[in-house]
């Protein structure tokens, strides 16, 4: 861009150039000004995207902590029911055990009554117990029509407290 014209000219050239390259550098700095500008938009939208996740990270933290702790007390709650059950449980075949030893020896006690129904007893005994009881009585062991009939254990009364 030099001239010949002489220094007139060369002068106007130099102011040219010097107008030019100010004008460069402004632009240059207003591009380095919108760029630095940019720049902390873009951090700052980093710095809330950061900020965000991280409250959301917390957020179910706290929901899954919550979810855990109600997990732990169903836990708790059916543990305690399963205890309650299996010591119920264990009330339950005790007795089932023990009414199963009681009809055992009542139908031990039958059998032997009707093994000896009138085979083994005395007169003596059968006069004496019918002077003292009516013949058809619940009471007379020689009458043992009652006795004809299996004895049956229920556990529905069993549980009367």
């Amino acid at each position: 861009m030099a001239s010949s014209s002489g220094t007139s000219s060369g002068s106007s050239t130099l102011l040219q150039n010097s107008g030019s390259e100010e004008d460069l550098q402004a632009l240059m700095d207003e591009r380095k000004r919108k760029r630095m500008i940019s720049n902390r938009e873009s951090a700052r939208r980093s710095r809330m995207r950061k900020q965000k996740h991280l409250d959301d990270l917390m957020a179910q933290v706290t929901q899954l902590r919550k979810e855990n702790h109600q997990i732990i007390t169903r836990i708790n709650i059916i543990t305690q029911h399963y205890l309650n059950v299996e010591a119920e449980n264990s009330v339950l075949k005790a007795q089932a055990n023990e009414l199963s030893h009681r009809l055992q020896s009542l139908n031990e006690i039958n059998s032997y009554l009707n093994a000896n129904n009138g085979s083994n007893f005395d007169a003596e005994d059968a006069t004496s117990l019918a002077f003292t009881e009516p013949a058809d009585s619940f009471f007379n062991p020689f009458n043992l029509a009652y006795l004809k009939q299996p004895i049956m254990a229920s556990a529905d009364n069993m549980l009367q407290y």
